[in-house]
């Protein structure tokens, strides 16, 4: 793979010697590598050069690697850019921040190179953008949150978006209104289920899923709801 094409990955860490060896490697393996010392730095190397990946250390004097996740996940642009942390930390208490936080993979120093290089080329596998799916007249381009029905655009909520890719993504499957708050709105215990009750609603009205030829969500008295493909 050649470099000036290959995935870029931006390698954020005070250490310049570990810069050094993490962009070697990752250059050697085709990558186009940037780099950045601090955290001010990362933010912006990120809006400038669009990286496809951010490996990232967490202990930087003045902004620290979780404010710069914090931010890159809190910014429309940028909070499905993917993350790799580093740390010199292995205790669970670090690796569950980060990961809590968004960071796709978590890496203790002092690491592999080659590890690094691995986890970078699987990361990004993950990160690929799916191919629309297609279903009964609905199209669902989860990348771009757009859902078009016959052919014409629909518009939809964000909340609204992200229910139907997850019942679309789980075709078949019966969940409790509490199951998808957990999932779908995270929620921490502020919202009822009667705000599942009132999207689904919404969603059946838009995508006009009564018809026999939709997909349809039904309603499992007692239990919650499915989507029939």
């Amino acid at each position: 793979m050649d470099p000036s094409t290959g995935p870029r990955v931006l390698v954020v860490d005070d250490d310049e010697a570990a810069r050094t060896v993490a962009s070697w490697r990752l250059e050697s393996d085709g990558f186009a590598v940037d780099q950045a010392a601090d955290g001010a730095a990362a933010l912006a190397a990120i809006d400038g050069s669009c990286p496809d990946l951010v490996v990232l250390d967490l202990s930087m004097p003045g902004i620290g690697g979780l404010d710069v996740l914090r931010r890159v996940r809190a910014t429309p642009t940028t909070e499905s850019l993917p993350v790799i942390v580093l740390s010199g930390r292995s205790g669970e208490t670090d690796r569950i921040v980060g990961l809590d936080l968004g960071a796709d993979d978590y890496l203790v120093k002092p690491f592999s190179p080659g590890e690094l290089a691995a986890r970078v080329r699987s990361v990004l596998r993950r990160a690929r953008p799916a191919a629309p799916v297609v279903t009964g007249g609905i199209e669902l381009d989860v990348p771009a949150r757009e859902v078009t029905l016959d052919g014409a655009s629909v518009e939809l909520t964000a909340r609204e978006f992200d229910l139907l890719a997850f019942l679309v993504g789980h075709p078949r499957q019966v969940f409790s209104r509490a199951q998808l708050l957990a999932q779908v709105w995270r929620s921490e215990g502020w919202q009822g289920e009667a705000t599942v009750t009132e999207h689904v609603h919404r969603l059946r009205h838009k995508l006009r899923l009564d018809p026999a030829d939709r997909p349809r969500i039904r309603t499992v008295r007692g239990v919650g709801y499915q989507l029939d493909p």
